[in-house]
């Protein structure tokens, strides 16, 4: 009796909703692998020497592993979670070994017919093993030793997978931080991250242009004088020093002031030079308040001026020794070369095929760019092409309504979870999804850079499908035992 009442509980509160948004995507994007792939030699789309047609097993196999994981319950995955994480990093170690090299990678293990990613599958384990490790009795996020542990779980398997040489797959695991984030880690992270996309956009795009007629390259100016300005901004922010503020600020930014009025008016020279120096004196004066006061937060902000100082530099240094197709394929992505047969091709491409459907599309099979296999990757990292071309604007916009929809699900899922471990967990799956739609979507509109990412649920592949039905699945799960407590 109490078995049938667990069973009736567990099915009533199962959240169909966002069940059913996986359904619609799962659906929605096989018929897009269906435009992306059509061959005109072999038609069948159910065919199994058809993408579509193992798209289809893929799906299918997908759908027992959701209803297998909806009965395993979540007691099982606080027990396990670290035995599963250990589990997929070895896995990822094995991976480095013994898979094959396919396209400069090494990430595909073959198993029979089929080749499987590990990487789609350690995410998972990453959200159980900090959900975990969060949820303990003691932990505070705000301790460094505490929020190092969290690091350590996040950048163990990214160092891993990139020594698979799959660097795209473990960008994504910067997503994780958003959960730490969200916890109450420290914001003054986050604006460090924030601060290194400025340096890199600003300085990379800019290298190479001048101010006027003075020997001061633009991008080199730009990243220096932010590091002045964010230097000073975190000592006012984090130490309330306005004594401190008031003599970095004259001395650097009224120095480096005049110094542009020297170059300008009496002898040109690259003000730069100035720049590097003053940095150097902030950063001297900086550390000396650390001595003197034993505030440890002014060593803190002395590290992120010497970073933001140095960051122009490094990052100049690796671009040069980048692999020349990365290279190109940076610069391309920051307006400084247009290579529309090399590295930029791809995008161009999916421009022109989201473009060519205008408002309703060709039609279901009809687009043209995709069938002729004008778009590389179509299939899997570039399938929002062939949503643009054969479904157009209105199919474009309603794919990214229901994903919208399923990410303000995900968002409710995460928010109503009893504990702390749950919460964590959800918000890691939430983080997934969003870095996945964003960028994916992104960088086949040109807006961001090619990393090579699925898009949840429509990309071809069996490692990502099942990669994001696992994760989905297990908070789906702990949501439904949260709502068995409560009857």
């Amino acid at each position: 009796m109490e078995q049938e009442k667990g069973k009736k509980g567990i099915f009533q509160s199962i959240d169909w909703v966002t069940i059913l948004l996986y359904v619609i995507l799962i659906a929605w994007g096989w018929f897009s692998v269906c435009g992306a792939c059509y061959d005109f030699n072999n038609p069948d789309l159910f065919s199994w020497e058809t993408n579509s047609g193992k798209q289809i097993v893929w799906a299918a196999t997908s759908l027992v592993l959701a209803t297998v994981l909806m009965l395993i319950e979540k007691k099982f995955y606080d027990t396990a979670a670290y035995v599963i994480y250990a589990g997929l990093m070895l896995l990822l170690i094995v991976t480095i070994a013994i898979a094959p090299d396919t396209k400069g990678s090494r990430s595909w293990l073959p198993i029979g017919p089929v080749k499987l990613q590990p990487a789609e599958f350690a995410k998972f384990a990453v959200a159980l093993a900090l959900g975990k490790l969060m949820g303990e009795y003691g932990f505070n996020i705000k301790r460094s030793k505490d929020i190092g542990k969290a690091i350590a779980l996040i950048v163990t398997p990214m160092i891993l997978i990139i020594c698979q040489k799959e660097t795209g797959s473990a960008l994504v695991y910067f997503a994780f931080f958003l959960t730490l984030y969200r916890e109450g880690m420290t914001g003054s992270l986050l604006f460090c991250g924030f601060a290194c996309v400025i340096y890199f956009v600003a300085g990379m795009k800019f290298s190479e242009d001048y101010i006027a007629n003075m020997p001061v390259s633009i991008g080199e100016f730009t990243v220096l004088l932010l590091s002045m300005v964010f230097t000073i901004g975190m000592v006012w922010v984090y130490c309330r020093n306005l004594l401190a503020v008031k003599i970095l600020s004259f001395t650097s930014l009224g120095v480096t002031a005049l110094a542009m009025l020297f170059s300008i008016y009496v002898i040109p020279f690259n003000v730069c030079h100035v720049m590097v120096g003053l940095c150097l004196l902030m950063i001297g004066y900086i550390i000396g308040l650390a001595i003197y006061t034993h505030i440890y937060k002014y060593a803190l902000i002395a590290l992120f001026a010497i970073l933001s100082t140095s960051f122009f530099y490094i990052s100049n240094t690796i671009l040069q020794h980048m692999a020349p197709h990365q290279r190109t394929r940076i610069e391309v992505l920051l307006g400084k070369k247009d290579d529309p047969r090399g590295a930029g091709y791809n995008v161009n491409q999916a421009k022109i095929a989201i473009g060519s459907g205008g408002v309703y599309g060709k039609g279901f099979l009809n687009g043209t760019q995709t069938k002729l296999k004008y778009v590389p990757e179509q299939h899997t990292d570039f399938i929002f092409c062939t949503v643009g071309e054969e479904e157009g604007f209105i199919g474009a916009a309603g794919v990214l309504i229901v994903y919208l929809f399923f990410i303000w699900r995900l968002i409710a899922v995460a928010e109503r979870q009893p504990d702390i471990s749950g919460r964590v967990y959800g918000y890691c799956v939430l983080s997934i999804f969003l870095f996945h739609v964003f960028i994916n979507i992104g960088m086949v509109l040109g807006l961001t850079p090619v990393i090579g990412i699925p898009l949840p649920f429509f990309s071809y592949g069996g490692s990502s499908l099942w990669g994001f039905t696992i994760l989905l699945f297990i908070l789906l799960r702990m949501d439904a035992e949260r709502n068995i407590k409560r009857t």
